[in-house]
């Protein structure tokens, strides 16, 4: 949690320096650690997004519907008129840093980035995937996936406080968890599983073929050694093969120098 604090403070404090100096429509959550919530200003620009990856997200209609999330905060506040909080205003938002990122440019060109990510060039994001993991009754689970590239699919993280926890019950569902996991190699407490969101995933990579990477901050060791506890449950080295951990800091160095400097700014995140 210590880690998680520090974070929030300092992305907190960039903002609204960023927010002050450039005039963004902007407003300020209560609690310990105030999230800074941006708006789209009168100039068509949105504070919590690189103008150029902003333009490209409003002219992607499947890109658009992610800014309409609205806001968890936002029925408890009291937001400005004709304002009402989405879940892509917040500075601390993962997906708005993901797509920020990844809606620079309309398809992954980088051959830098595309050689950490091992994805061919040409690959246009889809975010929100939902990868149709198979349940033991014969349904399947709806849960999302943040981000799909080809074949790739990718989890953002930022200053969320872990993977989730969840009961025992939960992860027997699936329908290939036994054969995926060693049981007793996850972490488990009070009959509650950690880490449910990447066991789903590792799950979902197994269902689809797809390789799985978690996106993550340098400045959180935490979570990636939760992550190196989920895989080292894995029973199948070949599926092993196709599980990663990327830095945001890592991926910066990838990045054009507009947006390594607007990551720098914006999120502590340099390469």
């Amino acid at each position: 949690m210590r880690w998680v604090g520090n974070l929030r403070g300092e992305l907190s404090l960039r903002n609204l320096q960023r927010a002050a100096i450039d005039g963004s429509l902007h407003e300020v959550t209560t609690g310990e650690v105030p999230s800074v919530i941006f708006g789209r200003g009168n100039d068509g620009r949105h504070g919590n997004f690189h103008p150029v990856s902003y333009r490209n997200i409003q002219a992607n209609a499947e890109w658009a519907r992610r800014l309409t999330k609205v806001h968890t905060s936002s029925r408890r506040a009291q937001p400005r008129a004709a304002w009402r909080w989405k879940e892509l205003d917040c500075a601390n938002s993962s997906d708005a840093l993901l797509m920020n990122i990844f809606c620079y440019r309309r398809t992954v060109a980088n051959a830098a980035m595309r050689a950490m990510l091992g994805i061919p060039s040409g690959l246009t994001p889809e975010f929100g995937f939902r990868p149709r993991i198979p349940l033991r009754r014969g349904g399947i689970d709806r849960t999302e996936i943040d981000m799909k590239l080809g074949d790739l699919l990718a989890e953002a993280k930022l200053t969320e406080t872990d993977f989730q926890t969840a009961p025992v019950r939960l992860i027997e569902r699936y329908r290939d968890y036994e054969e995926v996991f060693e049981p007793t190699e996850l972490i488990q407490s009070r009959d509650a599983v950690r880490g449910y969101q990447l066991i789903r995933g590792v799950l979902a990579a197994y269902a689809t073929g797809c390789s799985f990477c978690v996106l993550c901050d340098a400045r959180r060791p935490e979570m990636i050694e939760k992550w190196h506890s989920v895989m080292r449950a894995v029973k199948s080295y070949a599926l092993r093969s196709r599980l990663h951990v990327l830095t945001w800091q890592e991926l910066a160095i990838a990045l054009p120098r507009a947006m390594q400097r607007f990551l720098g700014e914006k999120y502590g995140i340099v390469p």
